[in-house]
């Protein structure tokens, strides 16, 4: 089982409160005019913190989806 998925789930409502469960994992930079440069920042630093992962800045323009996020994550962090 994703061991990630809910996590990160928790991560995105920790930084837009207002999106449901189910609209989490759509979630797009393009789609979600709350996520600008300062909200990809604290998503960052909660997944950072959440999942003792480092995430360098240089990337963070890729990370622009829950999938992409995702996909970054599961090749991160141990099974």
């Amino acid at each position: 089982m994703d061991q990630i998925k809910p996590r990160l789930i928790n991560c995105f409502q920790t930084v837009f409160p207002d999106l449901g469960e189910v609209e989490i994992p759509l979630a797009t930079q393009a789609s979600l005019a709350t996520w600008d440069s300062v909200s990809a920042i604290a998503l960052v630093n909660v997944i950072e913190e959440e999942f003792g992962v480092p995430i360098d800045l240089e990337i963070i323009a890729d990370l622009d989806s829950f999938e992409r996020i995702h996909e970054y994550l599961a090749k991160q962090v141990p099974a």
